[in-house]
């Protein structure tokens, strides 16, 4: 690879139980054969959920990177913003969350969980990072800027561009907000970009698919996931 290689991950947030629209994303990904990791919440999946992805995971098999979302993706926080493992409980509190969360991941998927662990709303206290590392996990992944910082040994996996969870009051807005994070996740050397597929309608889906076809096209572009991030 070169020096000067830009590298792109997608990442999708909210995973659990099979719907149209889930299978509408994982058909496009693996239509332009591009790789995307999912972030699944603990405590929504199952076993029967787990199976009825079987055909993806079969189809897709080196493309899609299955890591933990929060634990019940729960907010938490009597005040301020939501967060699930946030500045209101305790360290104990986190670490049994954690602990349980990944342990109920790994007995229903084995081997394809990866060790990254994305909180729900992109927030969390420095004592759950503490607890991630405490936990074995490799990395975390978070919105751009988001603090505290990671600890030294968990990897920080920011996330720069949002498309379907915006807040700009008109259209031409949030077009200039999200082609600004475009340039500054790709002038990172690292893009990560985020998605809702419980949010998308047919225009998204329609972005979606622009998007991997753009990305596809470019052979200097590679499209990893956190697996070659944490390796």
């Amino acid at each position: 690879m070169a020096e000067n290689e830009i590298k792109v991950f997608f990442r999708a947030d909210d995973i659990a139980a099979p719907s149209e629209n889930f299978t509408k994303m994982m058909g496009l990904f693996l239509k332009f054969q591009i790789p995307l990791c999912l972030a699944v919440v603990p405590a929504w999946m199952t076993k029967e959920r787990w199976e009825a992805m079987a055909e993806f995971r079969k189809k897709g098999k080196d493309l899609f990177c299955w890591h933990m979302h929060g634990y019940r993706h729960m907010n938490r926080e009597p005040t301020g913003k939501k967060q699930e493992f946030g500045p209101a409980r305790t360290a104990k509190a986190l670490l049994n969350d954690l602990a349980r969360g990944k342990k109920r991941l790994q007995t229903i998927m084995g081997k394809d969980l990866t060790l990254v662990f994305t909180p729900p709303w992109n927030r969390c206290s420095m004592d759950a990072l503490m607890m991630l590392k405490k936990t074995g996990f490799a990395g975390v992944s978070r919105s751009l800027g988001n603090v505290p910082a990671a600890p030294e040994g968990l990897k920080d996996i920011p996330v720069h561009a949002d498309l379907h969870t915006r807040k700009e009051t008109s259209a031409e807005e949030g077009l200039h907000r999200l082609l600004e994070e475009f340039k500054t996740g790709l002038a990172s050397g690292t893009c990560g970009i985020m998605l809702h597929h419980m949010c998308m309608n047919d225009q998204a889906f329609l972005l979606l698919e622009y998007l991997l076809e753009i990305f596809a096209g470019y052979g200097q572009i590679q499209k990893i996931t956190y697996k070659d991030l944490i390796s």
